[in-house]
């Protein structure tokens, strides 16, 4: 058994929460260029030159990539053979790292009562999806979730006779709709199959993958080619004022299901990506 201090997860989560929210993943920035190089689009050009002076700011002066900091997603690989130590439990250490991330940070803090509105005051509590693992590691994906990107995801119950087609329509109309809501260029995570709410978990933590990494399933690698194409064909583009990127990546992950459905989620992501993973 291996012990790990709560303290040391509280720090370590408060790190992730201020890193994600001030430097862009290595990943985003050269897709950005790439993209801009591939645009014939003036418009479209001039907003990947502000995103780019936009990201290099948020590095140099510490400050927020955006003004929405988001709610804190957490995906935790759990070891069997960890035990948190210090008096607190790891859900406990969890919250408290990212209540100190958006203090220290000086981070907005997003979170509150749906109906009264009030704001919890430190961005807590969390969204952590927990998973068990063999071994004595302890590994921690945050993601920060803008409202204008949620807000923009959809999950839908559709029947086993739609297939590919019904699902193809589904994403690429989700993401006309959405429009310049989510602050295109977007990501798109889409998660097939499991259950109603499985399907939106995994479409979720696929944000998280590299944009220029290929679905190691080569089926699902076809259909996320299929899918950015057609979405880059929208002509939406870089905050929804026309190119050809509406899209950086489409990113799918698929889980058995009931004989009887066909669960689908379509999860959008802001131009800005923001993620840290960290292992303990």
């Amino acid at each position: 058994m291996r012990e790990i201090p709560a303290q040391t997860i509280i720090d370590a989560v408060a790190k992730l929460c201020m890193d994600a929210n001030r430097y862009l993943p290595e990943d985003v920035k050269k897709k950005f260029a790439d993209c801009a190089a591939a645009e014939t689009s003036a418009a479209a050009k001039e907003i990947f030159a502000q995103l780019k002076e936009n990201y290099e700011l948020a590095a140099e002066t510490a400050l927020p990539l955006c003004q929405d900091t988001g709610l804190a997603i957490l995906y935790v690989d759990v070891g069997e053979d960890v035990r948190v130590t210090g008096g607190k439990t790891l859900r406990e250490a969890i919250n408290d790292g990212v209540r100190k991330g958006y203090q220290d940070g000086f981070l907005r803090k997003s979170v509150c009562d749906p109906l009264t509105r009030k704001n919890t005051g430190d961005n807590t509590p969390a969204i952590i999806h927990f998973d068990i693992v063999p071994g004595d590691k302890l590994k921690i994906l945050f993601m920060a979730k803008g409202g204008g990107s949620e807000n923009m995801s959809r999950v839908t119950m559709l029947s086993p006779a739609q297939g590919w087609e019904g699902i193809k329509k589904f994403v690429v109309q989700r993401v006309a709709e959405a429009g310049p809501n989510p602050c295109p260029p977007t990501v798109v995570g889409v998660g097939i199959g499991g259950d109603f709410e499985l399907s939106a978990i995994i479409a979720k933590k696929a944000l998280a993958r590299k944009l220029d990494d290929v679905n190691p399933d080569p089926k699902l690698a076809e259909m996320e080619k299929e899918l950015i194409e057609a979405i880059n064909k929208l002509g939406i583009g870089p905050m929804g004022l026309g190119g050809s990127t509406t899209s950086l990546a489409v990113k799918i992950a698929m889980h058995p299901c009931h004989i009887a459905s066909l669960p689908l989620a379509v999860n959008i992501q802001c131009h800005s990506a923001r993620h840290e993973e960290v292992e303990l």
